[in-house]
């Protein structure tokens, strides 16, 4: 199957439930991620994002369902975007630029297949 020329960025972090960003924090941080969006809005990079929160379910093959998110090796998912990229390589240094990386967090590149 061919892959195409878009590329998801999965933000993983490590959740701290018992600290509470500043007011001043929070307006630094999306300043930081308005500004990485908006950059790749406006060099036709940006196909989507999504920020995702701290409820949900998690549905098994056997049909159970358990409340909670995901955390695995203390980090869960917090968002995707995808981008447009020539190359994998060209989506890295994409991902290079995040502001998840400042926070301590990690960018997971993966090219995307049609279905």
């Amino acid at each position: 199957m061919k892959s195409s020329n878009e590329f998801m960025l999965l933000f993983r972090f490590e959740p701290n439930f018992n600290y509470q960003p500043s007011a001043e924090e929070m307006a630094q941080m999306h300043q930081q991620w308005g500004s990485y969006i908006g950059g790749l809005a406006i060099q036709e990079k940006l196909v989507g994002t999504h920020q995702l929160g701290f409820e949900g379910v998690k549905v098994s093959a056997d049909q159970s369902v358990n409340d909670g998110i995901v955390i695995a090796e203390n980090q869960t998912l917090g968002g995707n975007m995808v981008v447009k990229a020539n190359s994998l390589a060209e989506a890295v240094e994409i991902a290079k630029g995040c502001p998840i990386l400042m926070m301590g967090g990690n960018v997971e590149v993966r090219n995307i297949l049609p279905m």
